[in-house]
């Protein structure tokens, strides 16, 4: 996957754009066109062909204008990337949360990967310097609200969230490459685990290898393939929230000194 970033354009600019501070512009004729529209056609470009597809031109011709006409609206690709991620988040529901802190942070790694799955070329976005912009700010306090209160300092909450957060970025991207596969070769798993087995089980020695043997057997014929991205996610969740179980009850448990 080719990686873009996020951040990349004019401060300034991309500010204006995400937080809507610029007028709109007032030289030449009436705009056609506007900010929303445009990173509409942006979003649905990228969802139907990647975001390796998604250029200034790309974009004007689906909506049927001059490559030049966009750039009286945003300087260039690095702040249309911008307002498109924080656009996207936009789309995250944000519930009232209910439960207790491990639930709320389950749901939220729940709806990240929803979104990730509707848009995955949010995956080839690097979001070290995140779009500042009124979603993902909301995105952000959304977050942290699961596990404000329950014994971790603020560098703590910020760490947890970025570790859920993390986990799924990696858990989709997994995910996303094993369904493109699929796409690609026209096999399915179950197909390619199949096709796969007869001739692996003469070649391969089970004496030399019998934990790979014993364990990838068993896990080919529970899933009728070598992966299965839904298991794997259940349980990386799972463990991940354990670990940070972990932390919460060490903070929150009595003290207890040792006897000597």
């Amino acid at each position: 996957m080719n990686t873009e970033y996020s951040g990349s354009g004019d401060p300034a600019r991309s500010l204006e754009l995400l937080w809507r501070r610029r007028p709109q512009p007032t030289r030449g004729p009436k705009p056609a066109l506007t900010v929303e529209g445009i990173v509409e056609a942006a979003v649905r470009i990228a969802d139907a062909e990647g975001i390796g597809a998604m250029s200034m031109r790309r974009v004007a011709d689906e909506l049927g204008v001059g490559a030049m006409t966009l750039y009286r609206y945003f300087p260039g690709k690095g702040e249309l990337l911008d307002v498109m991620l924080d656009t996207v988040y936009g789309e995250l529901p944000r519930r009232d949360m209910d439960g207790d802190w491990r639930a709320r942070l389950d749901e939220v790694a729940r709806e990240n990967r929803e979104l990730y799955l509707r848009h995955p070329w949010m995956l080839q976005i690097a979001v070290n310097r995140p779009p500042l912009g009124p979603h993902v700010m909301a995105k952000y306090e959304y977050e942290l609200e699961a596990v404000e209160g329950i014994g971790l300092t603020d560098v703590e909450m910020d760490a947890t969230v970025a570790l859920v957060n993390g986990y799924v970025h990696g858990a989709v991207r997994t995910d996303v490459e094993a369904r493109q596969v699929i796409q690609r070769s026209g096999m399915t798993d179950k197909q390619w685990w199949l096709a796969h087995v007869p001739h692996l089980d003469k070649i391969a020695d089970a004496q030399q290898f019998p934990l790979a043997t014993r364990v990838g057997t068993t896990v080919g014929n529970e899933f009728d393939a070598p992966y299965d991205s839904d298991h794997a996610f259940e349980y990386g969740l799972a463990r991940l929230l354990d670990g940070v179980s972990a932390l919460v009850e060490n903070r929150s448990g009595p003290k207890v000194r040792k006897q000597l």
